[in-house]
Protein backbone atom coordinates (compact mmCIF):
# COMPACT_ATOMS: atom_id res chain seq x y z
CA UNK A 1 0.00 0.00 0.00
CA UNK A 2 1.60 3.65 -0.79
CA UNK A 3 1.54 6.50 0.80
CA UNK A 4 -2.02 8.06 0.82
CA UNK A 5 -2.26 11.33 -0.89
CA UNK A 6 -3.29 14.11 1.31
CA UNK A 7 -5.71 16.74 -0.23
CA UNK A 8 -7.92 19.91 1.40
CA UNK A 9 -11.31 18.79 1.77
CA UNK A 10 -13.91 17.64 -1.40
CA UNK A 11 -16.79 19.71 -1.76
CA UNK A 12 -19.21 19.33 0.34
CA UNK A 13 -17.32 18.15 3.14
CA UNK A 14 -17.82 20.89 5.91
CA UNK A 15 -14.64 22.21 7.25
CA UNK A 16 -14.32 23.10 11.18
CA UNK A 17 -14.03 26.69 11.70
CA UNK A 18 -9.93 27.57 12.29
CA UNK A 19 -9.35 24.12 10.62
CA UNK A 20 -8.83 22.38 7.68
CA UNK A 21 -9.42 18.61 8.02
CA UNK A 22 -7.52 16.48 6.21
CA UNK A 23 -9.03 14.21 3.15
CA UNK A 24 -6.66 10.74 2.52
CA UNK A 25 -7.87 8.83 -0.23
CA UNK A 26 -6.95 5.01 1.15
CA UNK A 27 -6.25 2.44 -1.59
CA UNK A 28 -6.69 -1.27 -0.89
CA UNK A 29 -5.97 -3.66 -3.33
CA UNK A 30 -5.50 -6.75 -1.74
CA UNK A 31 -7.24 -8.26 1.03
CA UNK A 32 -4.07 -8.62 3.09
CA UNK A 33 -3.53 -5.07 3.13
CA UNK A 34 -7.29 -4.54 4.63
CA UNK A 35 -6.55 -7.25 7.47
CA UNK A 36 -3.43 -5.51 8.40
CA UNK A 37 -5.40 -2.14 8.83
CA UNK A 38 -8.70 -2.90 9.97
CA UNK A 39 -9.65 -2.35 13.56
CA UNK A 40 -12.05 -5.09 14.55
CA UNK A 41 -11.73 -3.92 18.48
CA UNK A 42 -13.56 -0.53 18.05
CA UNK A 43 -17.30 -1.07 17.82
CA UNK A 44 -17.57 1.31 15.14
CA UNK A 45 -14.79 -0.08 12.93
CA UNK A 46 -11.49 1.76 12.50
CA UNK A 47 -8.49 1.66 10.25
CA UNK A 48 -4.77 2.33 10.67
CA UNK A 49 -3.84 4.86 8.05
CA UNK A 50 0.02 5.33 7.36
CA UNK A 51 1.08 9.14 7.31
CA UNK A 52 4.33 11.03 8.74
CA UNK A 53 1.50 13.93 8.91
CA UNK A 54 1.04 15.24 12.70
CA UNK A 55 -2.54 14.51 13.87
CA UNK A 56 -3.80 14.99 17.33
CA UNK A 57 -5.99 12.60 19.33
CA UNK A 58 -10.16 13.65 18.55
CA UNK A 59 -8.53 15.40 15.27
CA UNK A 60 -10.88 14.90 12.58
CA UNK A 61 -9.71 12.70 9.29
CA UNK A 62 -11.79 12.45 6.05
CA UNK A 63 -10.68 8.72 4.45
CA UNK A 64 -11.98 8.35 0.72
CA UNK A 65 -11.99 4.32 0.80
CA UNK A 66 -11.75 2.17 -2.01
CA UNK A 67 -11.55 -1.87 -0.56
CA UNK A 68 -10.56 -5.10 -2.74
CA UNK A 69 -12.81 -6.29 -5.53
CA UNK A 70 -15.33 -3.53 -4.89
CA UNK A 71 -15.30 -0.17 -7.46
CA UNK A 72 -17.26 2.19 -5.02
CA UNK A 73 -15.16 4.71 -2.83
CA UNK A 74 -16.55 5.23 0.09
CA UNK A 75 -16.37 8.32 2.43
CA UNK A 76 -15.90 8.26 6.02
CA UNK A 77 -15.63 11.20 8.38
CA UNK A 78 -13.80 9.57 11.46
CA UNK A 79 -11.60 11.15 14.17
CA UNK A 80 -7.91 10.11 15.20
CA UNK A 81 -8.12 7.60 18.13
CA UNK A 82 -4.40 6.91 18.51
CA UNK A 83 -1.06 7.73 17.16
CA UNK A 84 2.01 5.56 16.42
CA UNK A 85 5.01 8.02 16.13
CA UNK A 86 8.31 8.12 14.27
CA UNK A 87 10.56 5.65 15.11
CA UNK A 88 8.02 3.60 16.94
CA UNK A 89 8.88 0.52 19.12
CA UNK A 90 9.49 -2.96 17.08
CA UNK A 91 9.43 -1.34 13.76
CA UNK A 92 5.90 -0.21 13.83
CA UNK A 93 4.91 2.01 10.66
CA UNK A 94 3.83 5.78 11.57
CA UNK A 95 0.28 6.80 11.33
CA UNK A 96 -2.86 7.19 12.81
CA UNK A 97 -5.92 5.00 14.01
CA UNK A 98 -9.19 6.44 12.27
CA UNK A 99 -12.31 5.38 14.54
CA UNK A 100 -15.35 5.16 12.27
CA UNK A 101 -18.84 7.23 12.99
CA UNK A 102 -21.69 5.88 14.06
CA UNK A 103 -23.95 6.23 11.31
CA UNK A 104 -26.05 3.73 8.82
CA UNK A 105 -23.88 4.31 5.88
CA UNK A 106 -20.40 3.73 7.62
CA UNK A 107 -22.21 0.73 9.26
CA UNK A 108 -22.78 -0.76 6.25
CA UNK A 109 -18.95 -0.26 4.70
CA UNK A 110 -17.97 -1.88 8.17
CA UNK A 111 -20.06 -5.03 7.50
CA UNK A 112 -18.87 -4.88 3.56
CA UNK A 113 -14.95 -4.92 5.27
CA UNK A 114 -16.31 -7.73 7.30
CA UNK A 115 -17.72 -9.61 5.02
CA UNK A 116 -14.42 -8.73 2.51
CA UNK A 117 -12.33 -10.11 5.49
CA UNK A 118 -13.99 -13.36 6.45
CA UNK A 119 -12.47 -15.53 8.63
CA UNK A 120 -9.17 -14.26 8.55
CA UNK A 121 -10.82 -11.20 10.73
CA UNK A 122 -9.98 -13.28 13.56
CA UNK A 123 -6.65 -14.67 12.71
CA UNK A 124 -3.73 -14.49 14.69
CA UNK A 125 -1.62 -12.53 12.34
CA UNK A 126 -0.05 -9.55 13.31
CA UNK A 127 -1.52 -6.14 12.08
CA UNK A 128 -0.71 -2.77 12.09
CA UNK A 129 -3.10 -1.73 14.63
CA UNK A 130 -3.40 -2.46 18.56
Amino acid sequence: MNEPASRPPAAGIPALAGSRPSVIQLVFREKGALYAAYIPLMSEGGLFVPTTRDYRLGEDIYLLLSLPEDNQRYPVAGKVAWITPANASGGRTQGVGVRFPTDEKTRVLRLRIEELLGTSISSSKPTQTI
